[in-house]
């Protein structure tokens, strides 16, 4: 059902409706799921994909055949992890050997579990999981080895932190434990789905080589979804963000989320914002390495939404008080952006690394930092797309000098156009002032008649003495 505050803000905002409607109206996947050919344990995979996930699904379903089921099965398996992993309902002594033995499990036919409690929002899946399961075994060998050592590291990774008493009492300390949780939970996927890419064809297999640049495109994701829920996290008492930044800031944890704090959550919430700015180019660089238009979405497509949510949470004190997200409109200009080329999605990098810079304000403590982060961004880009090309250069040259010289010719013409004007204006009120004086005159008693038969016989001066009255009495008409 449509909200009246929808509307309202859309009639505000016509710009992001219009993108909605592009996206809904115009929008072509490169490929589609063919349903009418699924299995029942497909549909029922596509099935969990829609309700655990709302901003991955619809570009998993339009990936290339040969990816769609291996990543539809990888995202549920991490799902099923992740939903393990995130319930505090479930208890240290349960919870770990069901993260260890994930992969194990996947081998296993029938298995499921419903150890989470009844409110958890993914708790069906698990309970569901059995087809999961038969679905991996469909998949070829070579991507099936892939998603098990990867749900091996994820989850062993997972239950290192569920062991350790500090994190689970206290949350992450350090900025080293902060990178390697983040790593665990979203970095080793972005290892995962780059072995797949470069299997399947669709991945310069360079990318394998340069590890640092997949372990960004995870990071950046999770420190993006960690900086935004911060909210939330603390409700549920959980704390992502490390002890060795807001500790700079505030006395406790909690002192962040009370407003007379205000002002040193904001700073403290720059330093994350910061630290998340510095895998930006790094994900720009993985982009490059895409070969397959579905995949380059697939990557893209959650990538610009990250850099928008960062530019919103960025010195917005809403984030202490509330979860906050971007529009729907803002989402689906994103997504149109994302679908085309590399090229128009490093201009919307540009555009958000340019609206944080805005909000960027010197009293901050970051300022400085945050401004050669924004700057080293900004290079990278124009480094790989130069905003002055030698051609377009020469065009620009070429244009301007056409245009001076056409700007020269409309100046010479309305110069001429102001002199004709100005002679004519001159030369009227020179007309009007003479007649009003022979007007004048002749109302005064002048006499034309004589001054014009005299200079008709060449006498150009007047007579001296009485000779004037004598002339004007020959002119006279005694009849009259």
């Amino acid at each position: 059902m449509v909200r009246a505050s929808d509307v309202l803000y859309y009639l505000v905002h016509p710009q992001e409706l219009r993108s909605i409607a592009q996206w809904k109206v115009w929008h072509t996947p490169i490929h589609e799921r063919q349903p009418e050919k699924e299995t029942l344990s497909e549909k029922i995979c596509f099935h969990f994909l829609d309700l655990t996930s709302r901003s991955f699904s619809a570009v998993i379903q339009e990936l290339h055949p040969e990816l769609l089921m291996p990543i539809t099965i990888f995202y549920l398996i991490l799902r099923g992890l992740d939903t393990v992993e995130d319930d505090t309902s479930i208890p240290a002594k349960t919870k770990e050997p069901v993260l260890r033995n994930f992969r194990d499990v996947l081998e296993q036919d029938g298995w499921s579990f419903d150890g989470n409690r009844p409110e958890e929002k993914d708790r069906e899946l698990l309970v569901q999981f059995a087809h999961v399961v038969t679905e991996f075994k469909k998949l070829k060998p070579e991507y099936r080895e892939v998603l098990k050592d990867i749900t091996g590291k994820m989850g062993n990774g997972m239950a290192d932190f569920c062991n350790n008493a500090e994190f689970n009492e206290l949350g992450v300390n350090k900025v080293k434990e902060y990178d390697l949780y983040c790593y665990y939970v979203a970095g080793v996927v972005g290892e995962g789905l780059t072995r797949l890419f470069v299997i399947s064809g669709f991945g310069n297999p360079k990318l394998l080589e340069r590890t640092d640049l997949h372990y960004s495109m995870g990071l950046f994701l999770q420190k993006i979804n960690i900086i935004r829920d911060v909210r939330e996290d603390a409700d549920d008492h959980r704390r992502f963000w490390p002890r060795e930044i807001w500790s700079k800031y505030v006395d406790e944890w909690d002192d962040l989320f009370k407003p007379e704090n205000r002002q040193a959550a904001l700073n403290c919430s720059s330093e994350m914002v910061l630290n998340a700015l510095e895998h930006v180019d790094q994900c720009l660089f993985y982009l490059a390495g895409i070969k397959e238009q579905s995949v380059f979405n697939f990557c893209a497509i959650p990538q610009s939404m990250a850099i928008a949510t960062l530019e919103l949470c960025f010195r917005n004190p809403v984030m202490f008080d509330r979860n906050i997200k971007i529009t729907k409109g803002q989402a689906c200009r994103l997504m149109i952006e994302s679908t085309q080329n590399l090229q128009v999605l490093c201009e919307s990098y540009r555009l958000y690394v340019r609206k944080i810079l805005r909000k960027n304000t010197p009293r901050d403590p970051n300022f400085l930092k945050i401004s050669l982060a924004c700057g080293k961004i900004e290079k990278f880009i124009e480094s790989i797309f130069p905003s002055q090309r030698p051609e377009d250069l020469q065009k620009r040259q070429s244009k301007a000098v056409e245009k001076l010289d056409s700007k020269k010719a409309a100046e010479d013409a309305e110069a001429r156009r102001d002199t004709f004007y100005l002679m004519l204006a001159v030369f009227t009120t020179l007309s009007v002032l003479s007649l009003l004086m022979v007007g004048v005159a002749y109302f005064m008693g002048a006499r034309f008649d004589v001054a014009y038969h005299e200079l008709k016989k060449g006498n150009f001066k007047p007579p001296a003495g009485s000779g004037m009255d004598d002339l004007i009495h020959k002119y006279d008409h005694g009849e009259l």
